[in-house]
């Protein structure tokens, strides 16, 4: 029997309660949209809306991001995280620019072969900027399918996820999708951000408590494997991260002993993450032997 989550309640649910987000406001081009969900990735939404905002009003079309250095893409990422996300958004922007029009392809199997556009990304804009009914997953979604369909607590991601999510989608009597499976989609996540969260969920206020497997059965905690977790402090993603630091405070490229003691902690592995940034193609080393972000290396 194939699962299902009522349709109508969470629906209902969601076109009252939904967040007033800046790229879910009408008119919002299929690049605004992917720009929103490459910041989004493993950040939360409080901190994206300034940076977004800011992204399309100076760069409203891929072209506008494509003539750019990359070096000035990554000092306008800031604080957000994952820097390689801005770098291949970059490089996303000239493809989009030289080849598809200066526009975003509007189709799963087109997005998956730009720059940095993974499955979820690629169905997220095909959903959210174009209306396709394609299912998509992320953290919210996965634990809301776990919890009202499976009974549990979710565990490490699989490819079960998706195929759960496809199951779910509201479909015609022909057993094609309705019109509103992008809807449901985008409620789903709404659901699992708001309601149904990792911790404390608000059970009280969800619209789907009467067929929800795991309230039923008491609301179990996690059994299963250890999840994969990620941690900041001290890792080689922080010394990147400090190194980055300084190279998008300066003006221009700086000596090595300015990226040393930004990360006096551990001197191997400051090398290790200088090392990463530069095969990474985030930092350049000039021909004078001065360290800058990319592109701006003269």
């Amino acid at each position: 029997m194939r699962p299902s989550v009522p349709k109508e309640p969470l629906l209902d649910w969601f076109r009252i309660v939904h967040r007033k987000l800046p790229w879910r406001e009408s008119g919002i081009s299929g690049w605004h949209i992917l720009i929103s969900e490459i910041m989004l990735q493993q950040t939360p939404v409080a901190r994206v809306e300034g940076p977004w905002r800011e992204w399309v009003r100076r760069w409203p079309v891929p072209s506008a991001m494509a003539a750019e250095s990359g070096g000035e893409v990554l000092r306008a990422w800031g604080k957000l995280g994952y820097p390689r996300r801005a770098m291949r958004l970059h490089e996303c922007a000239k493809v989009l620019a030289d080849r598809h029009g200066d526009t975003v392809p509007d189709d799963v199997d087109t997005l998956l072969k730009l720059p940095g556009i993974g499955d979820y990304t690629a169905r997220a804009v095909a959903c959210f900027a174009y209306g396709q009914a394609v299912p998509v997953v992320d953290t919210n979604v996965r634990r809301v399918i776990a919890r009202a369909v499976h009974g549990r607590e979710p565990g490490n991601p699989a490819k079960a996820d998706l195929a759960d999510a496809d199951a779910l989608a509201p479909r015609n009597p022909d057993g094609s999708y309705a019109p509103e499976a992008p809807e449901f989609s985008a409620a789903l996540m709404e659901l699992g951000a708001l309601v149904c969260t990792a911790r404390n969920p608000k059970c009280d206020e969800c619209p789907i408590t009467e067929t929800c497997l795991w309230l039923a059965r008491g609301r179990p905690v996690y059994d299963g494997p250890p999840r994969r977790t990620q941690k900041y402090e001290g890792t080689d993603r922080q010394a990147r991260g400090k190194l980055l630091d300084v190279l998008r405070g300066s003006t221009g490229p700086v000596e090595r002993a300015a990226l040393d003691i930004a990360w006096t902690r551990d001197t191997a592995q400051r090398d290790r993450a200088l090392d990463s940034l530069l095969t990474d193609g985030l930092v350049e080393l000039t021909d004078a032997g001065l360290f800058c972000l990319a592109g701006e290396g003269g």
